[in-house]
């Protein structure tokens, strides 16, 4: 068996990030601009100290318990920041971490990304996304046949696809 495949091998080095005190307007507009669906929340000095994803904004500036009017809406947009609706201390792996390790994170905590650190420094994400296209990109080169993947019915009476 060779090498295992590590979060440094797949993940998206330098991501956009936000601080707690950017108002909802500017996070979103980087999520837009970039199509990201998270970002990681940084203090001033670069360190992570949360995540903040799509759903929150939209939990944060939809909410159905709160009806407000558009002008309310705006003054939420501009004045409300990211550090009160993101996750602090999010789950965090490192470049050295094997993906498969990452992987099981992602489905164990049902999230769909992983801020990368090492030491204190954030220097990447990993989101079920880049692990997909990582997959996408080998089974692309390797060509599997169909052996590769047929199902067997397994002794307990399952299929089993392998």
């Amino acid at each position: 068996m060779g090498k295992p495949l590590l979060v440094a091998d797949v993940m998206t080095p330098d991501p956009v990030t936000v601080t707690p005190a950017t108002p909802l307007e500017e996070a979103i507009r980087r999520m837009v601009q970039g199509g990201f669906r998270r970002l990681p929340v940084v203090d001033d000095t670069g360190q992570l100290i949360g995540i903040v994803t799509d759903r929150d904004l939209r939990l944060a500036t939809d909410s159905p318990v709160v009806l407000h009017e558009r002008g309310e809406h705006e003054y939420l947009m501009r004045h409300v920041t990211v550090g009160a609706c993101m996750t602090p201390d999010p789950i965090t792996v490192e470049p050295s971490t094997p993906v498969a390790d990452a992987i099981r994170r992602l489905r164990d905590h049902r999230i769909g990304g992983l801020p990368v650190v090492q030491g204190d420094a954030l220097v990447g994400i990993v989101t079920v996304t880049d692990i997909l296209d990582a997959f996408l990109r080998y089974l692309e080169a390797e060509e599997p046949n169909d052996s590769q993947w047929r199902e067997e019915e397994g002794e307990d009476g399952g299929v089993r696809t392998h």
